[in-house]
């Protein structure tokens, strides 16, 4: 054999061998985190030592904390509060609140201490109809200036709208659309529907997307929570169809999650399940996540608790603290070893009590 066919051999074994690495990396993952109803167990956590930072907010989405230790909090209504030294408000103009639209995910441009840049994930109302919109705009002093478009158009309704939006450590903005209500968007990849989306900071389409177009992964319904862990690696939560099974997902580059064509632990080819699932039995309604201590941390609104999910044990275990305490959570960020809750009692599906909504400071070393 001369060394050209040689050359040529090794040429197509090397090809070969990416390809089957391709194909099957969902395989290799699943075999990692094998798709399993979740068994939540109950852990405890002394609500003496839970502190109240924040009072009388409505309906609290997203937290981010500014570089001077202020929190940013977006309340659904339109508003966007600064708490800590100034108390400043900031009204969003043109939000439409409705069900599960409104002003919903904030984020802080990686290099804010140079842009000031904060983005703004919300629904508006234009010529008649819902869509939702991510504007960019400079925090200057007590003002919100020079408000840029960065994506617009996306399909918006009076329920599953996704809302978060978090800069990846890429240093890409990544955003979790819901499916509008209109299913099967969440299958067509052209759609910015039932999506997360990966963008640049300016919202053009970055180059190694996997369509040439905004979609990083398809076939979701109603994402709300997005962090990375210590590997880097992408965790979503989504909202399951009404018979339960919420989701725990391990995001992957260009992967099909499937609905509405499977659901919970279901599986088909060229669809990803759950790492964790609640099963139909059980209602996590999972809304923000953040990535703590080497533990994912997202919240329950209709499950009224924040849950923690191991994700070293094998397979992950998840617990469940803080059980009805203080009514529905959503809004969850770590800072400075503490988490940092925003109930939801005040978003027209909770029972509102004195002080709501708040924002709970809970520090990580009450955690088992």
């Amino acid at each position: 054999m001369s060394r050209k066919q040689i050359g040529i051999g090794i040429i197509i074994a090397v090809i070969g061998l990416g390809a089957l690495v391709y194909t099957n990396r969902q395989a290799l993952i699943a075999r990692v985190f094998e798709p399993t109803q979740s068994s939540v167990t109950d852990g405890e956590v002394s609500t003496n030592e839970v502190n109240t930072v924040a009072t009388d907010l409505v309906t609290p989405w997203s937290i981010s904390f500014l570089p001077s230790g202020d929190m940013l909090v977006s309340e659904r209504s339109g508003q966007l509060k600064r708490i800590g030294s100034s108390g400043q408000t900031y009204t969003i103009e043109n939000v439409r609140e409705t069900s599960e639209g409104g002003l919903l995910g904030i984020a802080l441009h990686p290099e804010f201490n140079d842009t000031k840049q904060v983005y703004l994930y919300y629904t508006t109302d234009r010529n008649g109809e819902l869509t939702n919109r991510i504007d960019r705009a400079e925090l200057a002093g007590d003002r919100l200036d020079n408000l840029q478009t960065v994506l617009e158009g996306v399909p918006a309704a009076s329920n599953h709208n996704g809302g978060a939006i978090e800069f990846g450590p890429d240093g890409k903005l990544y955003v979790t659309t819901g499916d509008a209500a209109q299913e099967m968007l969440a299958q067509d990849t052209e759609s910015l529907a039932g999506k997360i989306l990966r963008l640049n900071d300016d919202g053009t389409v970055p180059s190694d997307n996997p369509f040439g177009n905004l979609t990083w992964s398809y076939g979701h319904r109603n994402p709300q929570g997005i962090a990375w862990d210590k590997e880097g690696r992408l965790w979503s939560v989504e909202h399951g169809p009404s018979t339960g099974r919420d989701e725990l997902n391990l995001i992957e580059k260009g992967a099909n999650y499937g609905w509405p064509e499977i659901t919970g632990d279901e599986t088909r080819k060229g669809m990803q399940s759950p790492v964790l699932q609640s099963g139909a039995d059980d209602t996590w309604a999972p809304a923000r996540m953040t990535f703590a201590d080497g533990k994912l941390y997202f919240t329950g609104l209709r499950g009224q608790s924040l849950y923690e999910v191991v994700i070293g044990d094998k397979p992950p275990t998840i617990r469940r603290y803080l059980g009805e305490e203080y009514g529905r959570l959503r809004a969850i960020t770590e800072h400075d070893s503490t988490l940092y809750i925003g109930t939801s009692n005040r978003d027209g599906r909770g029972t509102p009590r004195a002080g709501d909504d708040k924002i709970l400071e809970v520090p990580l070393s009450l955690f088992e």
